[in-house]
């Protein structure tokens, strides 16, 4: 799965770019789950590797990149990356979509947009149901962003749902797609985010066990240690390629 080395500075006047005139792009935040995801099924690495931009969105995904070679890789964090997108969007003048969450979730968080980033323009809102939406419900929510207007579309029904959904509209809708997970309750005060020391540390997976248990053992107790023992096959195995290119140079 490609994962791009990019900043929070570089991606949002990427995005914003893109948006101003209207082009239809999506954006990946990556961590280990996605990782997984993608690694299970041939379909949806494709699906991931078929986006404009693929941000490390966790930190293990960011000591990877380091271990590989590229030195200069950081964390782009979904959550935190919403809300620089969301600053420029302001200063720009470039309308906003929210897709995803429930209605009561929105409000929440369109007033904390509103009251961040003064005379931002939250062109549309959508709160679709839990269960797959019909064909019918699909070209209603899909018309009902054409028509707004919106230039970036933030889209928040958990991986790997909105990487599916942004794939499949992103020659719908003249528009920036960006996944962003859990972001619409994060930053409304209706989930609470990890510590910046654990995030740090890597461990924003065991506060989130820890504070949704029941949901999330199996997803963590399944893709975690996977991660590891392939990502460690993979390291081994380039550093294999590049002692064989080393003494071939010799």
């Amino acid at each position: 799965m490609r994962v791009d080395a990019t900043t929070y500075a570089d991606a949002t006047a990427q995005i914003v770019a893109w948006a101003q005139v209207g082009e239809a792009r999506y954006v990946c935040a990556s961590n280990v789950h996605m990782v997984m995801e993608t690694s299970d099924s041939a379909e949806f690495r494709d699906v991931v590797n078929g986006a404009d931009l693929v941000t490390p969105d966790g930190m293990p995904l960011v000591w990877a990149l380091k271990a590989l070679g590229t030195a200069q890789a950081e964390r782009v964090y979904g959550p935190t990356l919403m809300l620089h997108v969301c600053e420029a969007a302001a200063r720009e003048g470039v309308p906003i979509a929210l897709y995803g969450g429930t209605p009561e979730s929105l409000e929440a968080f369109a007033q904390f947009l509103r009251t961040e980033y003064p005379g931002i323009e939250l062109a549309c809102m959508i709160a679709p149901p839990f269960r797959p939406p019909t064909p019918e419900e699909d070209a209603l929510y899909t018309q009902q962003i054409v028509d707004s207007e919106a230039r970036i579309v933030f889209v928040g029904i958990g991986c790997p749902k909105q990487e599916r959904w942004m794939a499949a509209h992103t020659g719908r809708l003249d528009a920036v797609l960006l996944g962003m997970g859990a972001a619409f309750d994060f930053h409304s005060g209706r989930v609470k985010q990890a510590p910046a020391a654990m995030q740090k540390l890597g461990l924003e997976w065991l506060f989130r066990l820890i504070m949704e248990p029941r949901r999330l053992w199996k997803r963590y107790a399944k893709h975690n240690p996977r991660f590891v023992g392939k990502f460690a096959l993979q390291l081994l195995g380039q550093k294999v390629i590049d002692q064989g290119r080393t003494a071939r140079k010799g």
